[in-house]
């Protein structure tokens, strides 16, 4: 698999990589296994945020 990053992207990734003391594929790795492993926790937390923010809005359009 081949990742295309925008230049910012990669520049992000490689101070990233530096501060830690990593490698940018390594960092990379761990940011996308933190990513599908967490993805129902991520879920609802986002869902309850809207719920949260938005509950005002909600409220008005479920009238």
């Amino acid at each position: 698999m081949n990742l295309r990053l925008t230049d910012d992207e990669t520049e992000a990734l490689r101070r990233r990589a530096e501060q830690e003391g990593r490698s940018m594929q390594e960092v990379a790795r761990t940011a996308i296994s933190e990513y599908v492993s967490d993805r129902p926790t991520r879920l609802r937390a986002a869902i309850d945020r809207v719920r949260t923010e938005d509950a005002e809005l909600l409220a008005r359009l479920a009238r």
